[in-house]
Formats: C-alpha cells, structure tokens, sequence
C-alpha cells in the first residue's frame, strides 16, 4: 500500500537532489506563503545549472502580427480589434515584407508570427504570409501560428491539423510558439476564453506538430482568476506531453497584465510571485531543456533576477511586440543586444546569442548583420 506523506521542503529538497520528480502536492506546497521563496529559488537554481551549467541565452529576434482583427473576445486581451474599430489593420504583402527587410538588415535570425483570428481573410492568406517571407528571406527563422490559429484554420479549411502544418512546412515554418495556452482547467478557460481552443486541442496540435519534427514552446497565463492548482495542474498536462513526444524547446511563463483588458480590475502580479512561479515551473518541468524569463512581460529587473530563479533564456532583443504593451507593458519595445548581454553578466551569467533552435550563432566581426549557425548548445535532458 502506498502511503501520502505531506510535502515539506525538506522532501521535495531531497526529491531534487536526487533529480526525482515533484508531484501535485509537492507544487501546491512550493504555492504556499509561508514556503521562503529564497529556498525554492535555490532549489530551482541548482536545476537551472545542472541542465544548463551557466550559460543564458538571448536572440535577435523581431514579432509580426499580421492582423489584430479578431473573431474571439477573450477577456484578458488587449491587443484584439473588431474589423470597423479605428485601431483594427491587416498588413499588407508591401508592409509584411518591409518587416522582413528590416529584420534582415538587423541582423535578426528569428521572426515571430501571430495575430488575430480574422474573419475574412482565407485560410491561404496565413500560408502566403509564411510562403512570401520563407521565399524572400530564407535566412530568417519563421516561428509561426499558435495552436489557436491551428485551430482556425481547421475550421476554416475542415483539413485535419497534420495536414495543417504539412502546408506551412511546406510554405517555410520553422517552429511554433507557445501562446493560447493560457490556463489548461476548464474552470478557468471558460470564464477567460470559452470558445477558443480547448486544452485537448492546444496539446493535440502540439503533439502533431511534434510528430512531423517541429519543435515549439509552451506557456502558461498566471495572475487573473486562476489559482496555485489551476497552475500546477496546467504544469503537469505540460509534462507529460513532453514525456510522450519530447518536442518542447522552451516553456514561458507569462505574467498577466490587466490595463485596457476585460479583467483590467484585478492587480497584476507582483514580482515576487512572477519569481515563484518561474522557480516553480523550472522545478515542475523537469523534461524541459529550458525555461524562459520574457523580459517584455516581467519587467527588464525581475527577468534579469530570475536567471537565479530557474530560467536561463531572456528572449531577445523583440522588435516591434504589440500585444502585451497593448495590455499595458511598460517595458522598452526593443532592447540591444549590449543590453541583453550586460544584464546577462551583471547577473553572474555567461550570454549566448542563439538561434530559435539553440545553436550557437557565429557573427561577422565586421559586418554584425551577417552571421552563421554554429553547433548546437548541448543540453542534459
């Protein structure tokens, strides 16, 4: 007979050093108050290194959001328009393609593609999107629709998910991201966005993307109506597809912020629970190869702390992100990477430029915009 014993620090310490797997109650314990955060930090350090060593991570990378028109009205959600709002665009091939000439010439290796779910553009104008810039810059890396737009497009198209991203493998996608994963427990996904995308498809399109060769990233929205078991629970789901497929990157915690959204009453999170969760995430995620401290959303400070709380990625230098400054980011909207690489060593970390796939990149000393992939970062899991 197996028999419950309730968690203590001192356990799930012992359980870590060991390089064991935490449970439910050993995360809803690392949740409470009165657990000091400085230990779970520690702890979620000690992690960090022992995958990782000492090295963090950074890209130059820039965002493109086709559109911001949008069908769905998730509550939390700031950046959506309707199609006759004032602030409502969808790009046009001139202007997408602009984008990527500026990317280029900036010497960024990565583009990141999301938007808005717009009702009427067709399907194969997603798939033009990808097809233009693979076709113009081929040197850039297209990380591209979340398992929401999959979805879309499913309905759109009534073609199965495989064969989906078939098509956007075909036009040039690279990888996915992770975003419209929000929070998995329906309890939650209902009150914040009822007819988007459920969990089970969220993970089934991962899971597809992950059995064509596609590596993606996750997320997690914390600190709106969720609590510390919607959390941990959203965790878990992570885990064990990650067991199944092994085809995460990167996870992403993503911290809520509530001005110009429906929820614009509840407080954002405070910094000292956007490090226990990082913390938290990186010690629950023990399959994950790397956990990521995105800047624009916490804050340039708490980012730079938490490469001692578990994360060891801080993004990159992110060009022209609308969606979360629309929520009320107060961050910049781009760094340098002179910034990215002294917040890097002021934190006692040794930054790496890589790419969207973890190789090394290898820069031209008398000509930055140009650049080679080097070898790929080694990783312990």
């Amino acid at each position: 007979m197996i028999r419950s014993v309730k968690p203590s620090l001192q356990s799930i310490r012992e359980k870590v050093e060991a390089g064991e797997r935490l449970s439910l109650d050993d995360g809803l314990f690392l949740y409470e108050p009165t657990t000091p955060l400085h230990e779970i930090g520690a702890l979620a350090n000690l992690v960090r290194e022992r995958l990782g060593g000492n090295f963090a991570y950074y890209n130059i990378n820039t965002h493109l959001n086709p559109t911001n028109v949008c069908v769905y009205r998730c509550v939390f959600c700031a950046f959506r328009s309707d199609l006759r709002d004032p602030k409502g665009y969808a790009m046009s091939d001139e202007q997408i393609l602009a984008r990527g000439q500026e990317a280029v010439e900036n010497g960024c290796t990565e583009m990141h593609i999301v938007g808005g779910l717009h009702h009427q553009r067709k399907y194969d104008w997603y798939v033009h999107v990808v097809r233009i810039l693979h076709e113009a810059y081929p040197q850039l890396h297209l990380k591209a629709w979340t398992a929401v737009e999959i979805n879309w497009f499913e309905f759109l198209t009534k073609k199965p998910v495989r064969a989906i991203l078939e098509d956007m493998l075909e036009a040039g996608l690279g990888s996915m991201p992770g975003g419209g994963a929000e929070i998995f427990h329906p309890e939650v996904r209902g009150e914040i966005c009822e007819h988007k995308a459920d969990a089970g498809k969220w993970i089934e399109v991962h899971r597809t993307a992950h059995q064509l060769g596609l590596k993606t990233n996750a997320t997690m929205l914390y600190g709106h109506i969720e609590n510390a078991f919607h959390r941990i629970d959203h965790l878990i789901r992570l885990r064990e597809l990650q067991d199944e497929t092994g085809g995460f990157q990167t996870f992403i915690p993503l911290a809520f912020h509530p001005e110009n959204t429906g929820l614009s009453h509840i407080k954002k999170p405070s910094a000292l629970t956007d490090l226990r969760t990082m913390a938290i995430s990186r010690l629950m995620l023990d399959n994950f190869p790397h956990i990521k401290a995105y800047w624009i959303m916490l804050g340039i400070g708490t980012a730079q702390t938490a490469l001692s709380y578990g994360a060891d990625d801080l993004d990159g230098t992110v060009r022209h992100e609308l969606i979360y400054h629309d929520a009320g980011a107060t961050t910049p909207e781009i760094l340098s990477v002179e910034d990215i690489r002294r917040l890097i060593l002021e934190a006692g970390r040794e930054p790496v430029e890589r790419d969207t796939l973890y190789r090394r990149i290898v820069r031209d000393q008398q000509d930055r915009a140009k650049w080679s992939v080097g070898d790929a970062i080694p990783a312990a899991v």
